[in-house]
């Protein structure tokens, strides 16, 4: 008899999605969006594929609390460039932070996933609070806390 070693390919019908609910507040910026990161891609499930999308839905509340180590609240920056002469901005965390708390989160979350096809659905899964409450209360199951 002869065996066969051949790795499970899960189908794209057999993908399913749930709701996970993570409390921002008191955690620390990049230690969260890698959680958040890896919730999005499906890492943390056994049918895990690289080349499929078959991450969670993922619901951060109380985005106003998140912290940061160190100096970054003062000195961390955020780059872009449009690409035209002139075109560099730079925003500092502090002032992001006090218009779009969620957005702080959002960019760190971005930064973190594959610069691949499925980056933008991977994003469009992430929901960012900046308070307790969320319209998406009936849908998800808490996640354990570390």
């Amino acid at each position: 008899m002869k065996l066969q070693k051949t790795t499970y390919q899960p189908k794209k019908k057999e993908v399913t999605r749930s709701w996970l609910l993570l409390d921002a507040k008191d955690q620390v910026l990049g230690r969260l969006a890698t959680e958040i990161a890896t919730k999005l891609m499906g890492k943390h499930k056994p049918t895990y594929s690289a080349h499929m999308d078959s991450g969670d839905y993922v619901v951060v509340t109380n985005a106003k609390e998140i912290k940061v180590t160190g100096n970054k609240f003062k000195n961390k920056q955020y780059i872009s460039h449009s690409g035209y002469p002139g075109g560099f901005k730079s925003y500092s965390y502090e002032k992001v932070f006090t218009e779009h708390p969620e957005r702080v989160i959002e960019y760190a979350v971005y930064g973190m996933l594959p610069d691949n096809r499925l980056r933008d659905q991977r994003m469009a899964r992430l929901k960012i609070f900046v308070g307790e409450q969320t319209k998406y209360q009936d849908k998800f199951k808490v996640a354990e806390e570390k």
